[in-house]
């Protein structure tokens, strides 16, 4: 069996050609943006201008050099290839900024869809964070409830002193009245000795 050749050799990739011709498919695209617009810029209309004034000045004046007479039919031919190449390059060249600017306009889209759908999220994370904030006990609710707590504990314990000192201020008030007033009669002289004392007269 004869030895297949390097080039034929299934157990290695296949190379390319050394002279392969390879074309850019946006090239073409680039240099009719470059071209288009280069035909809008202000050197281009004054260098047409002038190519033109010295085409009919020498065409007009210079007898000798006279290559295109009066009506300057090769002058029309010139414009007229001119515009019927302009015309389809400046068309591609605006096709080619509609795709750009459809393709950026998307993006756009799909950039603001992100960001409405990311501000939804954070005002629902925020409404939520509020609620979950007003039912946690905060620093003030936390003071004033144990101020609250303080003074409610406080308020017995000064009830029982100024109860205590007002019963002691009552029994004191009450220990003259009962020296004054004895209450039985065994505290009072017999009236039989105090007659057996007085003088008879």
């Amino acid at each position: 069996m004869p030895e297949l050749l390097p080039r034929r050799r299934l157990d290695q990739p296949r190379t390319e050609g050394r002279f392969r011709l390879s074309l850019d498919p946006e090239a073409f695209g680039r240099f009719s943006e470059r071209l288009a617009r280069f035909l809008g810029t202000g050197k281009f209309l004054f260098g047409q201008t002038l190519l033109v004034l010295v085409w009919i000045l020498l065409n007009l004046f210079a007898v000798a050099l006279r290559w295109d007479p009066y009506p300057f039919i090769l002058l029309n031919l010139a414009f007229s290839t001119q515009a019927a190449y302009a015309a389809p390059l400046i068309l591609l060249a605006q096709n080619r900024q509609d795709d750009r600017d459809r393709v950026s306009l998307e993006e756009d889209r799909a950039r603001a869809a992100q960001t409405k759908a990311d501000t939804e999220y954070l005002a629902r994370e925020l409404a939520a964070l509020r609620i979950a904030v007003g039912e946690v006990a905060t620093r003030d609710y936390l003071r004033s409830e144990l101020e609250r707590v303080f003074r409610e504990r406080k308020r017995p314990a000064k009830e029982g002193k100024d109860g205590k000192e007002g019963k002691e201020g009552k029994d004191a008030a009450k220990e003259p009245k009962d020296a004054k007033e004895p209450k039985d009669g065994k505290d009072l002289p017999d009236l039989r000795e105090l007659k057996d004392d007085v003088p008879s007269s």
